[in-house]
């Protein structure tokens, strides 16, 4: 990548209380990071872990088997579903 597309251009701000800073500059110096480095490290970690939480699906085995054999039964459409897919066909296929 080039300088110009891998540059840092996006800023956070915060506040935080006295006691907060210290605890954050004490780990960051465990692990041999700036502050930024070491928030910006952790939020990332956090956030993804996060995100996969809510777009993951864990199901137990009755579960499981109950989401399968929902997806496996043969689709019927009730009356009104029926025509408006008809209805969508018309319009968009002109059939």
């Amino acid at each position: 990548m080039s300088a110009t597309t891998d540059a840092k251009q996006d800023r956070i701000n915060l506040r935080l209380k006295h006691n907060a800073k210290k605890v954050l500059e004490r780990a960051a110096s465990f692990e041999g990071k700036t502050v930024s480095n070491f928030i910006l490290t952790s939020a990332l970690a956090r956030a993804e872990k996060t995100i996969q939480e809510h777009e993951m699906m864990s199901l137990n085995a009755r579960d499981s088997e109950a989401f399968f054999n929902a997806l496996n039964k043969p689709v019927r459409f009730n009356k009104k579903l029926a025509a408006a897919l008809k209805e969508h066909d018309r319009r968009t296929t002109g059939k």
